[in-house]
């Protein structure tokens, strides 16, 4: 018994004692140079304002944080209760979470067998006979009884286990970005479903205004044409017209079931339900300020970069572990219990049956197998480089993308506010000199279709200008590391800032 602990002392020095040695690389985090700035042209300090509440101004806050929660800031009570119901019942959401609890548990497994021996407990029984031919003497038939206790360990000379646990831990990483990435995108798709959904919305409104004062003016044109004051053409153009804008509404209707359905299934219902509340424009208010990051941070604070961080660095181990293949693996095991004929004299000291022992491996000919794995991780590890470096270059565009096109929102939403303004104004004078016999009814239908396209630009422009705010909001990361959850998002939030 005390040979036996000595020996279990025995690989627990060895394992302080080489704990040192591991094959490497030894992982960096990337050092990708990225520019002091997200556009080429130096953006406005804010937007221009269309003299509305959906046409504010919105000024860019430099280098501010942005919050966990960023999608109250579109003060929508049914917005939050949305995402927060979507967050708690969106299978997709329910899938990464999962994902990420298999790589914890795989990450627990593997340490648990690398770290430590393994212990096995042996208990066997068999009813056996022995030739007596090769005794040289009778042939016997006996019990035979084994109770015993095996442990082995494979010494980790060159580090390729602790290889392989750094590789484990980074797919971890990988699930856990993947799951905020899957939490952003999630949240970010229910605030810009709510805005489409907004938007047909008040496209079906003003198109039934619309056709409402066609008919009113239709009415008017069949009694200018009963007292001879007008052809029958004008009256016919006017029908032709009022029946377009008809025709117009069911591709609306749905449009709007479509995105009603959509929203539903983000956020765990059925479409059949139909319990998730209305969205318009009107209930929706405009983040008058807008964080932006510094570039310096947008690389850590992007969960797809992140992830794809959390995939470099396991294929940097991968090569570890290729490597220390190459070299000798040693094994140490031993065994102590009991041998005996009968289960009376199974535990006694004559019972007693040990045996220590050690092995190694070195790899003298594999056709060239381990040299080859060993360039394959090599190559897989250029290819998650480069893979990295691309994901970086297309989150700055994204940045840069929205940026560019919020500026251009509001002053798109400028000149269509100021046009739809002109062309209502420009119906409303031609609609009463028409009444009057002033101008003629191709005057009238061309002021109609006018103020119908400017209505529903600019109905386009304030949906675009909403759903290109949550595009920023999303394009930056989301504020992920400020949002109160698990302790891990303590530790980023750190290396966040």
């Amino acid at each position: 018994m005390k040979a036996f602990f000595a020996y279990i002392s025995l690989i627990i020095t060895a394992l302080v004692i080489l704990v040192g040695c591991a094959v490497g690389p030894d992982f960096r985090s990337p050092d990708m140079a990225t520019p002091g700035q997200y556009t080429a042209a130096t953006l406005p300090s804010q937007t221009v304002s269309a003299q509305s509440e959906s046409g504010a101004a919105q000024r860019f806050a430099f280098a501010e944080d942005l919050p966990g929660d960023w999608w109250t800031l579109f003060r929508s009570p049914e917005l939050d209760k949305m995402i927060k119901q979507g967050l708690a019942d969106s299978p997709t959401l329910a899938a990464a979470q999962a994902a990420f609890r298999k790589a914890e548990e795989d990450l627990r497994a593997v340490n648990g067998m690398i770290l430590y021996p393994a212990v096995n407990g042996n208990l066997q029984a068999a009813r056996q006979r022995i030739s007596g031919n090769a005794n040289q003497g009778p042939s016997d038939t006996y019990n035979l009884y084994n109770a015993s206790v095996d442990v082995s360990y494979t010494l980790d000379l060159f580090g390729g286990g602790r290889r392989q646990r750094e590789a484990y831990q980074a797919q971890v990483d990988y699930q856990h970005y993947i799951f905020e990435a899957t939490y952003l995108t999630l949240t970010a798709n229910i605030v810009t479903t709510a805005i489409q959904e907004a938007s047909l919305r008040a496209q079906l409104k003003s198109a039934r205004e619309i056709l409402d004062a066609q008919q009113k003016q239709l009415n008017v044109i069949k009694k200018q044409f009963e007292l001879g004051a007008i052809s029958k053409t004008a009256v016919l153009l006017q029908e032709t017209e009022l029946a377009m804008t008809k025709a117009g509404l069911p591709p609306l209707e749905k449009q709007l079931d479509l995105t009603r359905h959509a929203l539903s299934v983000l956020i765990g219902q059925f479409p059949g339900d139909g319990k998730a509340p209305e969205f318009r424009l009107e209930s929706l208010h405009l983040p008058e300020e807008l964080p932006v990051s510094l570039p310096s941070t947008l690389a850590r604070q992007r969960p797809d970069i992140r992830a794809s961080e959390a995939l470099l660095h396991q294929a940097c181990a991968s090569v570890g572990v290729a490597t220390a293949n190459l070299y000798p693996q040693i094994t140490l095991s031993g065994s102590y219990g009991f041998q005996a004929i009968s289960t009376d004299i199974l535990f006694n000291g004559q019972s007693v049956v040990w045996s220590l022992g050690a092995g190694l491996l070195q790899p003298i000919f594999r056709g060239g197998e381990l040299t080859a794995r060993r360039r394959s991780a090599i190559a897989a590890y250029d290819q998650a480089a480069a893979q990295y470096r691309q994901t970086v270059l297309k989150a700055f565009q994204d940045v840069a993308d929205v940026l560019r096109a919020l500026e251009t929102d509001a002053r798109t939403l400028q000149a269509q506010a100021q046009a739809e303004a002109s062309a209502k104004e420009t119906l409303v004078l031609i609609e009463k000199q028409f009444e009057l016999g002033a101008v003629s009814y191709p005057s009238l239908l061309i002021a109609q279709q006018n103020y119908q396209k400017a209505r529903m630009n600019l109905i386009a422009a304030q949906a675009q200008r909403y759903a290109d705010t949550a595009a920023l909001f999303q394009a930056l990361g989301g504020g992920w590391w400020n949002r109160p959850s698990t302790s891990a998002n303590t530790e980023l939030k750190e290396n966040v800032n």
